[in-house]
């Protein structure tokens, strides 16, 4: 499990790896290199490449353990983290199943949700920042969220409230991330790999998502052939707490039941 945009472990993880490790399952929570509790200069730094490699050390790592059947492992990911899954899941033939939570799907469709003016501001500081690390000088540092119109990567009418609330109590938590950043992120389009998913996944969409697209990303992901999309009528940041936290969890855990049963290997007998 890992999460999305700047954000760690302890930023909401924890309900949801209790409820599935209280159905039996081992759980894996893990921070991205250059954030949280994990190593990595320059900090803060959203490197779409490394954090692929991370999810793939964590799934090797994970397959290496006694207590783990590596042919039952599922990977979950929310936002950011949700759009490494679906690309995880498409190069990984070896993976059980896969859940993706409020997924980023497309980089260009989310970058057409900011104003025009801060997205040519980002993009300038973004090549100043690139420019500046070929030549050893401290990273640019932007802000994770803010205020519609402010610079900031997510900007919407319930970013600011919907994120804080998820860091909220987290000593020294850094809300900002490194400006070259965003040439990554409107690079990245994992939901274009959709069609190459051959096991399970279980997509939950956000209707009245603010950050990832709705409509575009299941428009994509339902090019999996084991596809099974569920619709939620709430922004991108209501699925963490509350009355859609216990319906997505639910729904997880039915998957999962149906997937790789808790207690059941997959592997052969001897």
């Amino acid at each position: 499990m890992a999460h999305g945009l700047g954000a760690i472990k302890e930023a909401g993880l924890a309900p949801y790896a209790e409820r599935f490790a209280g159905a039996g399952y081992t759980v894996l929570v893990f921070d991205y290199r250059h954030f949280g509790g994990s190593s990595g200069e320059p900090r803060q730094l959203l490197s779409v490449r490394r954090q692929l490699e991370d999810w793939r050390s964590a799934l090797a790592w994970v397959r290496s353990l006694d207590l783990v059947d590596p042919g039952s492992v599922v990977a979950w990911g929310t936002s950011f983290g949700g759009g490494h899954v679906l690309s995880i899941a498409a190069e990984d033939e070896r993976l059980a199943g896969a859940i993706a939570q409020c997924p980023f799907t497309d980089g260009i469709a989310s970058t057409l949700r900011v104003p025009p003016l801060a997205s040519l501001r980002l993009t300038a500081l973004a090549l100043r920042d690139l420019a500046g690390s070929k030549f050893g000088r401290p990273a640019l540092l932007v802000a994770t969220v803010g205020e519609p119109g402010s610079l900031a990567f997510m900007a919407t009418l319930d970013a600011m409230a919907g994120y804080r609330a998820l860091t909220a109590g987290i000593d020294d938590f850094d809300e900002r991330i490194t400006a070259r950043s965003v040439l990554d992120i409107v690079r990245y389009g994992p939901g274009r790999q959709a069609r190459r998913i051959s096991c399970p996944v279980h997509v939950a969409i956000c209707d009245e998502d603010s950050v990832a697209p709705a409509a575009r990303a299941t428009r994509q992901v339902s090019r999996a052939a084991r596809a099974e999309v569920v619709h939620y009528p709430i922004g991108h940041f209501d699925i963490y707490t509350g009355e859609p936290f216990e319906q997505a969890v639910a729904g997880y855990l039915d998957f999962l039941e149906r997937t790789v049963p808790a207690g059941r290997s997959t592997q052969p007998p001897p």
